[in-house]
């Protein structure tokens, strides 16, 4: 079966709970399309279009990014995998980025944190997959790898939980080859799953060294939920067209590295036939 969700605030929320109510309840197997917002939780389809505003209907203290969700899976149970194929992702016409005007270790470090924030603005043109913008009189034209930046299910913790940083059930990977043709798998941490997506990205290199990616809209997000009972993981996992990708997550960039390391050791190829 085939769902659609609309873009509205009563579909969407910036924080994760495994107490939060599903706003759809979906079979293993079924696929679901939507609309996605920007990072600044607005959506505007088309170009000269005025941007419509949406708000969290958890109404969070601080919500972050925008996610459509939760989405409840029958038949999810802890201790199961959930496997996330992206069949499609279309970005928005426009998209964002900011770098400077605040704490960070990035800024710290090229000196931008006392500086005055600076936002290019992107027009983004699907037809030849390139977004553009201008910096003081130069413009500036770069290629568009649309993909997602934030999927993750419930954790298993009790309260409220920031969609950053990514951690054991995902949440706010940031991951570049999470485009159009990848599958995700997450380990599920509570009964139903509770899937949650957002975050569309129009570009980004290997970090968010300015702080953002080129934020943007998505058009279009076409999803396959399906449960997988034959698979354990401890930490998500991806199969993606640049080939296998395992993740780690740490403050400590050296304990991160070796915790992606381990779970790509244990990726045998007799798991990674039995995953794929």
């Amino acid at each position: 079966m085939i769902h659609k969700i609309q873009i509205k605030s009563e579909n969407l929320h910036g924080s994760f709970s495994n107490e939060y109510k599903p706003i759809l309840k979906v079979n293993s197997g079924d696929s679901i399309r939507m609309k996605t917002p920007d990072i600044e939780w607005g959506y505007s389809e088309a170009k000269g279009v005025e941007r419509q505003f949406f708000a969290s209907a958890v109404k969070e203290e601080t919500p972050l990014h925008p996610m459509i969700g939760p989405i409840e899976v029958n038949g999810a149970k802890a201790g199961m995998v959930l496997e996330v194929k992206l069949n499609d992702v279309v970005p928005g016409w426009y998209g964002t980025n900011w770098a400077g005007g605040k704490k960070s270790w990035q800024n710290d470090a090229v000196g931008l944190t006392g500086s005055e924030r600076i936002r290019l603005d992107w027009e983004l043109d699907r037809d030849t997959m390139t977004a553009r913008t201008e910096i003081g009189t130069r413009p500036l034209n770069v290629a568009l790898n649309p993909f997602i930046g934030l999927m993750g299910v419930a954790p298993a913790e009790t309260g409220v939980h920031r969609t950053s940083p990514p951690r054991y059930c995902g949440g706010n990977i940031d991951c570049k080859e999470l485009k159009r043709g990848s599958t995700l798998y997450l380990p599920i941490s509570v009964d139903g799953a509770l899937f949650s997506i957002g975050d569309g990205h129009a570009a980004q290199g290997d970090g968010e060294v300015s702080g953002t990616a080129i934020e943007c809209p998505m058009d279009l997000v076409d999803i396959t939920l399906t449960v997988r009972e034959d698979l354990q993981l401890k930490m998500p996992r991806a199969n993606t067209p640049a080939g296998w990708v395992t993740f780690g997550f740490n403050e400590d960039l050296n304990l991160a590295a070796g915790q992606a390391l381990d779970e790509m050791v244990t990726l045998s190829p007799s798991s990674m036939k039995k995953i794929h």
